[in-house]
């Protein structure tokens, strides 16, 4: 990818970005139950060149209430993984980025998925891993709270160390297939792991052999201090919710300079803010499609949503709607990183807990764009050629209009300007995206011995 081009991604979600995009009149309702959404979705994304489609996930439903959750557009949706496979099959080049969590899987189980995936799309398919910021989802996980903010990402540093270690069970070319000695595979080219740590006890080799792109490209989502130190050591593409370019900067720095202190270039790592577009020919036609949108949302919906991305510190349904939001929260063991964001928004713009609700239920406290081609893009721009980041995850607030406006209408432009290429360059997601693929470290083409294996 040239360092004079964004990386582009299409966030995939059921009805749409904003809470009440489900109930737009041309919106796809059913998404959550319908692969052929999903199927037409992924076409146009790859139509336009766009570098990954993006799944999110949590193993739970995130409302506490019933009220609420009967209200909510996205109670139900595929797996992200088994979607990915099914969208393998109906793409040709563009990627294919899933969520899953080191805190509700084991690593033997997701490095299976994953490479399996990879060779499924050759060499198509990236994980963002997350350590989970749902509690409702620790319920259905036999914990009644989840684990402390520092012991998931403990974890997490774990995962990552055996799942990598799988994907290097074998050598790129351990799998030899000689029909006439009747080898299968070259013994000196397969490591046993043998891994014994704190959280996991692996023996391995890995049953999948080793994925087209030596490790799937890996993605990272956490912002918090822990989380952009996590990103700097693993993520490759990172994602964060950034509301100006001030603060997106700052960010960007951080991460790249947690990235160089394990020894990694910049051009290791994307920092990819998600950025909410509502596109029209005009400025005054996009501020009309928000006026619609919010005059959709249902205050149970808004109001949930705010309490939950504040982390479940504040009772917003004993509070005056119109009280501000309050100084001084306590710390959560959830979002963090969004619990600060959104409570040094609040401060900025002297908002009341009614304003907040309303602000986050459009792509609940990423950046909200609203305008017409030039003026999108014009925002775009300037984060990246200002050092604040190295492309976007686009977050339509409704689907499909929203996605087609932007693709119909901003991508035009983009590429008027020479920032989005026109056409794929390579054929893996990681040669789309400029990044290289990790060497086999633990077994190596000349063949390392292998450990010997438990009896």
């Amino acid at each position: 990818m040239s360092a004079d081009q964004m990386a582009l991604g299409a966030f995939l979600r059921p009805g749409g970005h904003h809470e009440a995009g489900w109930r737009h009149l041309n919106a796809h309702s059913d998404a959550g139950a319908n692969i052929e959404r999903y199927i037409s979705y992924a076409a146009k994304a790859e139509a336009a060149a766009l570098h990954f489609v993006f799944v999110a996930d949590s193993a739970g439903v995130r409302e506490s209430t019933t009220g609420a959750m009967s209200r909510s557009g996205r109670i139900d949706g595929f797996e992200p993984t088994t979607l990915l496979a099914a969208l393998a099959m109906t793409t040709k080049s563009i990627g294919l980025v899933g969520t899953a969590s080191t805190t509700f899987n084991e690593p033997y189980h997701l490095a299976r998925v994953f490479a399996s995936i990879d060779h499924l799309s050759r060499g198509r398919v990236g994980w963002n891993i997350v350590t989970s910021s749902n509690p409702f989802e620790a319920q259905n996980f036999k914990m009644q709270a989840l684990p402390s903010h520092e012991e998931r990402y403990q974890r997490a540093a774990e995962f990552m160390e055996v799942v990598e270690g799988l994907w290097d069970s074998w050598a790129d070319d351990a799998f030899i297939r000689e029909r006439e000695s009747g080898l299968y595979f070259d013994p000196q080219r397969m490591n046993f792991l043998n891994h014994n740590g704190k959280y996991f006890a692996v023996r391995g080799p890995l049953n999948v052999s080793r994925p087209p792109q030596g490790y799937p490209v890996l993605a990272q989502a956490g912002s918090s201090p822990t989380g952009a130190r996590f990103a700097g050591q693993y993520g490759e593409l990172v994602f964060t919710a950034q509301q100006n370019i001030e603060d997106a900067k700052a960010f960007y720095k951080s991460v790249k300079g947690f990235a160089r202190d394990r020894g990694r270039s910049d051009a290791d790592l994307l920092v990819m803010p998600g950025i909410v577009p509502i596109v029209a020919p005009t400025a005054e036609e996009a501020e009309e499609k928000l006026h619609t949108f919010q005059s959709l949302i249902h205050e149970d919906v808004a109001l949930e949503l705010a309490k939950r991305l504040l982390g479940y510190v504040i009772d917003v349904d004993k509070r005056s709607l119109d009280d501000p939001v309050p100084d001084g929260l306590g710390e959560t063991n959830n979002m963090q990183s969004r619990q600060k964001l959104l409570i040094e928004t609040a401060k900025k713009k002297h908002f009341t807990i009614r304003q907040l609700a309303a602000l986050l239920s459009i792509g609940r406290g990423h950046l909200v764009c609203v305008g017409s081609p030039t003026g999108i893009v014009d925002q775009m721009e300037q984060f990246f050629i200002d050092g604040a980041a190295d492309g976007f995850i686009i977050m339509p607030p409704m689907f499909p209009d929203s996605l087609d406006d932007f693709v119909q209408l901003a991508i035009p432009e983009l590429r008027r300007r020479g920032l989005f290429r026109r056409n794929y360059n390579g054929t893996t997601l990681r040669e789309n995206l400029g990044l290289t693929r990790p060497a086999n470290d633990r077994t190596n083409q000349m063949g390392n011995k292998p450990a010997a294996p438990a009896v």
